[in-house]
């Protein structure tokens, strides 16, 4: 994997928050109590964790586009993948009416965005919760599982773990597994973007994936503990 470095409370307005360095791409993941729920939750007794990310103009070359008159389709598909995973970290059931804004901002990109958005959604999810949690707002319980996630790519054969721009538009295959930390899958997307791949090469992608989500849920852990003990 590219180097990965956690800067949690990297602002003070957000419940939780932290900056991503993961080789050459950094995102700004927040995570922000909004004491409604969206309006089809209402009266269920139960909370909801959702998502935002983006892309900041700046964060590529040529420039991106800012997105004014709604959300692109790259961006929406994104932002679902990342709210779906880190919905599987909450037991939603003992929220209460509540929801969790996750926002992901991509400050600079160079490959595994999504997968850097979901890593560090976490790291701000985990420490909004801890910290409301010890407010009374609702129980340390409702944080159930850690999650992670990795691209992994083949290149003519071989096996690239944690992809970076310039070998993710080159690969034959491209992949992305999000786990949680009883080494249980939470989403896998896998495409043949240049060829096909066989039933021993995704068992490989996954083995690969599966030592790199440790490694990330060690950093994770250290992250969260740094900003409840500061």
């Amino acid at each position: 994997m590219r180097s990965v470095k956690f800067t949690p409370d990297f602002v003070d307005s957000a419940a939780g928050s932290v900056l991503v360095d993961w080789g050459g791409t950094k995102v700004l993941c927040t995570a922000s109590l909004d004491e409604r729920v969206p309006p089809w939750m209402r009266r269920s007794g139960k909370g909801w964790v959702t998502a935002e990310y983006s892309m900041l103009p700046g964060s590529t070359a040529p420039r991106a586009n800012r997105e004014r008159r709604g959300i692109g389709g790259r961006s929406q598909e994104i932002q679902r993948l990342i709210a779906r995973s880190l919905r599987q970290a909450v037991a939603m059931e003992l929220m209460g009416e509540r929801q969790i804004y996750v926002d992901c901002d991509v400050l600079q990109a160079d490959g595994g965005t999504r997968t850097a958005s979901i890593t560090g959604g976490w790291v701000a999810l985990a420490i909004a919760i801890r910290r409301l949690a010890a407010k009374g707002v609702f129980p340390e319980s409702i944080l159930k599982a850690q999650i992670a996630a990795v691209s992994v790519g083949l290149r003519t054969g071989n096996v690239l773990t944690d992809l970076d721009y310039h070998e993710d538009s080159r690969c034959d295959v491209d992949t992305n597994f999000v786990f949680a930390e009883n080494r249980g899958l939470v989403e896998v997307q896998g495409t043949g973007e240049k060829a096909t791949f066989s039933k021993a090469e995704l068992i490989s992608m996954l083995d690969y994936a599966d030592a790199a989500t440790q490694q990330l849920f060690s950093l994770q852990q250290d992250a969260v503990r740094t900003a409840l003990e500061g």
